[in-house]
């Protein structure tokens, strides 16, 4: 492996742990958040979950990664190291600032940028939607900016059914809702590796094939674990930052609220993955738990500032 090459590669498992700074902690911000788990029992949770959504859940989101630019193969090692660089830089910098923010967005700029720099804007797969499918460049913005919408709506639909089946329950139901959020956490975090662990996938693939060591976008089962390893290890690293704001800056859950937020937001990315769309973990699940405040009827509580800054990252 050239040095070049290498860099690249290193850069994007670089990039997937920063990307599990702020979203492999979202799987887990309510389960700590509410207490119903340790911070070291929901890692290793999360590492598990996160290792099998990638293996068992196919490369569709990959797919649509790798086919966002279109450069020649010898300017692809260049274009991706580039624009994993400044995807990196970017969640580093929200991150220390505990904003959680899109990785997916973060990384869609960084490859437009650097392919348009190399070869013009004819370097970029624009694309669209292929029915429900997302393509390119648009395609992959639509299923971002619609995912959020979706998470919001869903968890305001959950935690009002949730309500209504306890409302005459005795306070015994709250052990089962602690229960309970291992179970959705764990759904929440299989999603997550099975769409953003495969955005690395996706573009450390590309760099294989441009280099020609694989001959089709297939990443080798080697590249699915080593980004899968990558992404949870940013949550050991250093995620506290965005749990504290997902779990109680925005709006302050109990372990009812907390279910609703995981197992709309898990309901929603596995939905995008199996449609191959790259969605922003963050952002559906700081939705949700919008959702769950005005399920709840109580908006005034929610942190509408916070809310606007991660709406402006």
């Amino acid at each position: 492996m050239d040095a070049g090459l290498a860099i690249a590669v290193i850069l994007a498992l670089g990039f997937a742990v920063t990307n599990g700074l702020h979203d492999a902690s979202n799987a887990i911000a309510t389960l700590v958040a509410t207490r119903a788990a340790r911070p070291s029992q929901a890692i290793v949770m999360a590492t598990f979950f996160n290792l099998l959504g990638p293996l068992l859940f196919g490369a569709a989101v990959a797919d649509t990664i790798a086919g966002i630019v279109t450069v020649s193969p010898s300017e692809a090692v260049a274009v991706i190291g580039s624009g994993l660089a400044a995807a990196t830089a970017w969640n580093l910098t929200t991150w220390r600032l505990g904003l959680p923010s899109s990785s997916g967005h973060a990384l869609v700029g960084g490859l437009v940028g650097a392919a348009v720099v190399e070869g013009g804007i004819h370097a970029v797969n624009w694309g669209g939607m292929d029915g429900l499918h997302p393509v390119g460049v648009f395609g992959t913005l639509i299923a971002l900016g619609v995912s959020p919408v979706l998470g919001f709506l869903a968890a305001l639909a959950v935690i009002r059914i949730l309500r209504r089946a306890v409302r005459r329950a005795t306070h015994r139901w709250r052990g089962g809702a602690q229960a309970g959020q291992w179970v959705t956490s764990a759904a929440l975090s299989f999603s997550h590796g099975a769409n953003d662990a495969q955005k690395t996938v996706g573009v450390v693939a590309a760099l294989l094939l441009a280099d020609g060591r694989i001959d089709s976008l297939s990443a080798p089962t080697w590249v699915i674990v080593a980004c899968s390893l990558a992404l949870t290890a940013g949550t050991a690293l250093g995620g506290w930052r965005i749990i504290r704001t997902v779990g109680r800056r925005i709006y302050r859950i109990h372990p009812l609220e907390g279910l609703s937020s995981q197992s709309s937001s898990a309901g929603v990315i596995l939905g995008a993955s199996f449609l191959g769309a790259p969605v922003s973990t963050s952002q559906v699940v700081a939705s949700s738990v919008v959702g769950i405040g005005a399920g709840r009827r109580r908006l005034r509580h929610v942190n509408w500032y916070l809310v606007r800054e991660i709406a402006l990252a």
